[in-house]
């Protein structure tokens, strides 16, 4: 089976090289494409505060695709874990999700903050983050993560 998508808009960021850490304060804008979309798209959608973006890493080489594990970020110090236990940009699909701060929107524009897409980045989709999709359980995650997760946000 294949499967097709197109973009529905594209990010507009002053970041415009791949980097792992220090998204906190990248705000961006996610252009709609007015071909497609009307305002009306996007009524209501500023009544939320955060938004989750689904997005497409098209800077991710073919050849750097992993299937199978490998040390996030590429750190031996950290354990070799199969790439669907890490959020690592060389996916199999090279779909990135993102969970941002939305400040507002304009026209088919979207002002967000922390969105960790570069920019001229493809957008496939957008939704508006609802607490009750959230897990209701208490989440857990290794210390590996906390640790590399920890500059993530920061400025």
């Amino acid at each position: 089976m294949v499967i097709t998508s197109k973009p529905i808009g594209y990010v507009n960021s002053s970041r415009k090289e791949k980097k792992d850490d220090h998204w906190g304060a990248v705000e961006s804008i996610i252009t709609l494409d007015e071909n497609i979309f009307t305002v009306e798209a996007i009524w209501g959608l500023d009544e939320f505060s955060h938004i989750e973006v689904i997005f497409y890493m098209d800077q991710v080489l073919e050849e750097k695709i992993v299937t199978g594990a490998r040390h996030p970020r590429n750190d031996v110090n950290l354990p070799k874990v199969g790439i669907f236990a890490q959020r690592g940009k060389s996916r199999p699909n090279r779909l990135g999700l993102s969970r941002c701060k939305l400040l507002k929107t304009n026209g088919l524009s979207i002002h967000v903050l922390g969105l960790d897409a570069i920019d001229k980045t493809p957008v496939l989709d957008i939704k508006p983050y609802v607490k009750e999709f959230a897990p209701r359980e208490e989440t857990t995650q290794p210390n590996w993560m906390s640790e590399i997760m920890n500059q993530y946000y920061n400025d």
